[in-house]
């Protein structure tokens, strides 16, 4: 089995990913401030361009906050955002490169060699901080939670709300917690190795 040549034992390859799946709705199992923390310790160190570290998080607690956060959300989304334990709403933050002379430091003159050019960094921060998301996401399956990522918003709506000096972008939403009553839809098909991967 092609499982036998990964170092990660199998019952973490299934938490991660065979097993893992969307979640739609949640028990009422509260999300600690400390499991989220443990999350983002350990996905941290995910690999990105020049150690860029463009990913906000803005974790959605309180009644007033759902609400603002809701009222953006695509009809679809709206319920189960609602009534999810915790929402984090995941955004690029397009000013990263101010804090590449601290996170470079053996190359701290890449912030002005390369991105200068506001367009420059909201395409790579747009990049990395989808990344940097992706990371997020297992973490969450790490700790023994369930993600239900979503992009079903209105963007420039979220961007106003929660980022009004126009220096972030809303990368997506992501509800959190212990999987409810028929969380999963049906777990839908992927692509074969050979329709994926050639060799040249």
């Amino acid at each position: 089995m092609t499982t036998d040549a990964l170092v990660l034992d199998a019952a973490a390859q299934d938490l991660l990913f065979r097993e893992a799946r969307t979640a739609n709705t949640f028990t009422e199992e509260p999300v600690s401030e400390e499991q989220i923390q443990a999350i983002y310790e350990l996905v941290k160190f995910g690999p990105t361009a020049f150690n860029q570290q463009p990913l906000r998080v803005v974790l959605v607690r309180s009644a007033e906050g759902r609400e603002r956060l809701v009222q953006h959300m695509a009809d679809g989304n709206k319920a189960k955002t609602s009534a999810a334990p915790l929402v984090a709403i995941l955004a690029a933050d397009n000013e990263f490169h101010e804090e590449l002379p601290t996170q470079l430091p053996h190359f701290p003159q890449a912030k002005d060699m390369f991105f200068t050019e506001r367009s420059v960094r909201e395409q790579s921060a747009t990049l990395n901080g989808a990344l940097q998301a992706a990371y997020f996401i297992i973490g969450v399956r790490a700790a023994g939670l369930a993600a239900g990522p979503m992009t079903g918003y209105d963007a420039a709506g979220l961007n106003k709300e929660f980022f009004g000096n126009g220096e972030h972008s809303v990368l997506a939403v992501v509800n959190i917690g212990k999987p409810g009553e028929e969380a999963w839809f049906p777990r839908s098909p992927r692509l074969a190795y050979d329709e994926v991967v050639t060799t040249v």
